[in-house]
């Protein structure tokens, strides 16, 4: 994520800008140019924006932006707080879209009669009788780019209260889209190529254990006690899909991160030049030359880490001086540093020489 201008005044604008404060334009965010752009009659606004309050501007051929065209259910907008919570989860599905664009992945629609392509998102309750649930509770998940979430994780109070029943260092609605959507991209830049499978098979390992069984193991059993050498998370130990999720997730934490503190031109303390050289380059893909922050376009993706060390070390530490939880409460282990360096190689690889922002 980065800063943006207003293309009227050239102030400044952040991405969930409707209207320019400084000149009080009304603008909306063009995804396929990756900038605002003034409303009008060349920047139609989402049929959405009096909805859910969303400011991307109409594709070309539909009333819908491209992110909500990907809606297959919304929430029931009679049920008190839903058009709340449907706001936020708008707001972090926009973000998870962003970075997905920004790879140059394919974000689609499903095609009718084609269920396993393109990219569907049912946002749903737990049925009530009154104030009372009934029925059978709606989990967020994955099912071949239908991604489910249930509402209620817009709640800041209720998404607390499941991070702490379910002993999770990290809940946030960003995190459940880059999670689910990872294992939507696992099928469509691993499973069918047999170089990349092979390399997945040797970092992650498996994915044809039981995937169910592995799951209940992990919920009776709970993580391996040496876990965190080797997976980014305790629930990314479970199965080598939930660990490739989870990587995948944390890999476009990192990067997008990194890119405000870039847009933000914050120095990241001093980096020496050997900086990184004995940390796991992975898969060192490369980014393709020409980008506009002038990021050296032959660096591996372990001086990205590298940064990525020193940022969260000091935001950790700031957050702490306020009373508040780690900003980012995971360790990078080598292993894990070769797992994300396989997904930085993956995307760079899918992007091609396209003129995309920095991973770092």
């Amino acid at each position: 994520m980065k800063l943006f201008s207003c293309p009227h005044c050239g102030g400044r604008l952040y991405f969930e800008n409707a209207q320019c404060l400084n000149c009080g334009s009304l603008v909306l965010y063009d995804p396929d140019q990756g900038t605002f752009a003034l409303a009008g009659d060349n920047a139609r606004a989402c049929t959405n924006a009096s909805q859910c309050a969303c400011n991307w501007a109409a594709a070309p051929d539909g009333t819908f932006c491209r992110a909500c065209a990907l809606n297959k259910t919304i929430p029931d907008l009679t049920i008190d707080g839903n058009r709340e919570r449907w706001i936020r989860v708008e707001a972090a599905k926009r973000r998870a879209i962003y970075s997905l664009l920004a790879y140059g992945l394919a974000v689609g629609p499903k095609a009718d009669g084609n269920d396993e392509i393109g990219l569907a998102f049912d946002f749903l309750a737990d049925p009530l009788d009154g104030d009372q649930p009934t029925g059978e509770h709606v989990l967020t998940g994955h099912d071949n780019g239908l991604i489910t979430l249930n509402v209620v994780e817009a709640d800041s109070s209720e998404r607390e209260k499941m991070r702490a029943e379910m002993g999770e260092n990290y809940r946030t609605l960003l995190g459940h889209f880059r999670h689910e959507v990872g294992h939507y991209y696992w099928d469509r830049l691993i499973r069918d190529d047999a170089e990349r499978l092979e390399r997945f098979h040797a970092l992650f390992g498996d994915e044809s254990e039981d995937y169910e069984e592995a799951l209940r193991r992990h919920y009776s059993q709970g993580a391996p006690a040496d876990w965190e050498t080797r997976h980014i998370s305790a629930y990314a130990a479970s199965h080598p899909w939930e660990d490739w999720a989870e990587t995948f997730a944390h890999y476009l934490h990192i990067t997008d991160t990194l890119e405000m503190v870039q847009s933000l031109d914050l120095p990241l303390g001093r980096l020496d030049t050997d900086a990184g050289d004995d940390l796991p380059a992975g898969d060192a893909g490369q980014p393709p030359p020409g980008q506009a922050d002038g990021r050296d376009p032959e660096e591996p993706f372990a001086r990205t880490l590298a940064r990525w060390l020193v940022l969260s070390e000091a935001s950790n530490s700031i957050n702490r001086c306020m009373g508040l939880p780690d900003l980012y409460p995971f360790v990078i282990s080598p292993v894990v540093g070769e797992k994300l360096g396989f997904v930085h190689g993956l995307l760079w690889d899918e992007a091609g020489h396209r003129a995309m922002r920095p991973a770092g």
